[in-house]
């Protein structure tokens, strides 16, 4: 493995566990200083010693939707590290179950605040301190859910079209300067996913035509090459990571 990411820094939100952590770990892998966000101040500092510690990450608790977390976490990246070179928009919510039809206002409009308008303001807060000078690299993490529809979970799905389309429009806007791709899993191991295969793994595992879920894993290594210099004429892109499951209209 090359030093890809040598003398970078980058800042993941939600990256206390799962896909997050799994992504800060590539990252740092790499060589790049990362900054990890959750709300949690415990898992994070357990996060950071994993990843190397202090001379390898940094962590920032709040909530990723909060405006002075947003502020801070910026700031503390600029003065542990000097850039914001990647951002990888990973936080994500999904709190309720049922017809999209009889979602509670107050749990659609908190969903959409943070699966949607919390990468919009990150990314401008990155590009405003670092990246609109000095260029630099986003991926927000979408989901198969944003590609069609998705009972039980629509709302969810809603906002993950929602952080699509806005991938391409941030994407049309802040070239060439900054690239900002996604991507869209599909059903990945992890705590945040547990309720839909616990119990039926194998039963799940059968719509795929690749045999298995997804692991955190196969997605950090994705997100490390949209943010890498092999994609640097991919831009406003949302790669589809689901072992093909929706080659046949499942999630």
């Amino acid at each position: 493995m090359t030093l890809a990411f040598h003398g970078q820094a980058a800042i993941v939100t939600g990256a206390s566990r799962g896909i997050g952590l799994a992504i800060a770990a590539e990252l740092v892998r790499r060589g790049a200083k990362v900054c990890v966000t959750a709300r949690h101040p415990e898992p994070l500092a357990e996060a950071v010693t994993g990843l190397g510690g202090r001379d390898a990450a940094i962590a920032v608790p709040g909530r990723s939707d909060d405006a002075g977390h947003q502020d801070e976490a910026i700031a503390r990246t600029l003065e542990a590290f000097g850039r914001v070179d990647m951002l990888v928009n990973n936080t994500g919510i999904n709190p309720i179950f049922g017809p999209i039809a009889d979602t509670d206002p107050g749990a659609a409009a908190k969903i959409l605040a943070v699966n949607v308008l919390a990468p919009l303001a990150w990314t401008r807060r990155a590009r405003d301190a670092w990246m609109g000078e000095h260029g630099g690299s986003v991926v927000n993490v979408a989901s198969v859910a944003g590609l069609r529809a998705s009972p039980g979970i629509g709302m969810y799905g809603v906002s993950k079209a929602a952080l699509i389309r806005l991938t391409t429009e941030l994407a049309a806007e802040l070239g060439p300067r900054i690239r900002v791709n996604a991507v869209a899993p599909a059903v990945v191991k992890t705590r945040f996913a547990a309720a839909l295969y616990e119990g039926r793994e194998e039963q799940v595992s059968a719509a795929y035509p690749l045999g298995r879920l997804g692991t955190a894993q196969d997605i950090a290594g994705a997100v490390a090459f949209l943010l890498s210099d092999d994609a640097a004429w991919i831009t406003g892109q949302t790669l589809v990571l689901d072992g093909g499951v929706t080659l046949g209209g499942g999630l």
